[in-house]
């Protein structure tokens, strides 16, 4: 199940390749009137905009240890799985794909690229990219699944 991380990774990197040649820091477009706008915001902290401060070097460091911890942890997770087409793993590589194309931006540029920008009149949710699209559905998969899978077997 390594394609759908390869898959998240490629496209996360081409679409803020796209926002970096067509967008300037800080700049918004709107897409859907009231509801959708693309915009370049850089992040340099965790989602949310946690940690997202300028004058903290820890951050970067934790968040690059902590990134590289946990790939670690889903490759191993990878590995004990059994080979019987476990619906799980699709859901760990989506969270695989979205943590390492956010830590290629991490690496690249110290900070990562956020682009989408969802509102409904003033609430804004905090802009965000590709890879935490794919680290949140994964997540989701993994405890939906783990959840129906523990059901089954009681």
């Amino acid at each position: 199940m390594i394609w759908p991380a390869l898959t998240v990774v490629l496209l996360d990197q081409i679409s803020k390749y796209v926002v970096l040649k067509n967008l300037r820091l800080h700049e918004s477009v709107p897409i859907v009137a009231g509801f959708f706008n693309m915009v370049h915001i850089r992040n340099r902290g965790m989602a949310f905009g946690l940690m997202n401060r300028p004058d903290i070097n820890f951050g970067f460091y934790f968040l690059v240890i902590a990134t590289l911890g946990a790939v670690i942890l889903l490759l191993f997770w990878f590995f004990k799985l059994k080979k019987d087409g476990n619906r799980i793993t699709l859901g760990l590589s989506l969270i695989l794909g979205g943590a390492l194309g956010n830590l290629i931006d991490r690496l690249r540029f110290r900070e990562v690229i956020d682009f989408l920008d969802f509102y409904l009149g003033t609430y804004h949710w905090p802009a965000f990219n590709i890879a935490d699209s794919a680290i949140t559905v994964g997540t989701f998969w993994v405890v939906i699944n783990l959840f129906f899978q523990r059901s089954s077997n009681t």
